[in-house]
């Protein structure tokens, strides 16, 4: 399937997803935190705090403070790596992989209501 989005088209989507997941009663996630969760549900694993501090430019106290929140929400877990103790691995949960789904589709809903 190809979608050909106008910049502002691409706009109103980024609007319209925005606003239902601020509207939403599950909880609302900033970019960063969305980031970090879609790395881990759509890149292979392994995933560590180390990594994706790299990956997103940003410092390993950054990450853990995302971390910390969506493991309070149960959208990824953490542990230590045995082989490396000095690694965190950051895992997924049932409850992270719903909310992924869940934000896939709601994603496709809004990108149907642009073609009305």
């Amino acid at each position: 399937m190809s979608l050909d989005l106008r910049p502002a088209q691409a706009l109103k989507l980024y609007h319209d997803l925005s606003f239902a997941l601020v509207r939403d009663e599950d909880f609302d996630l900033s970019a960063r935190q969305i980031s970090i969760l879609l790395t881990v549900y759509l890149e292979p694993p392994p995933h560590t705090v180390r990594g994706l501090a790299a990956k997103l430019g940003v410092t390993k106290p950054v990450i853990t403070r995302a971390l910390d929140t969506m493991g309070r929400l149960q959208l990824l877990s953490r542990r230590r790596d045995e082989a490396d103790r000095r690694n965190v691995i950051v895992q997924r949960t049932v409850k992270g992989a719903l909310y992924v789904e869940k934000l896939g589709d709601l994603i496709v809903e809004k990108a149907k209501d642009l073609r009305r």
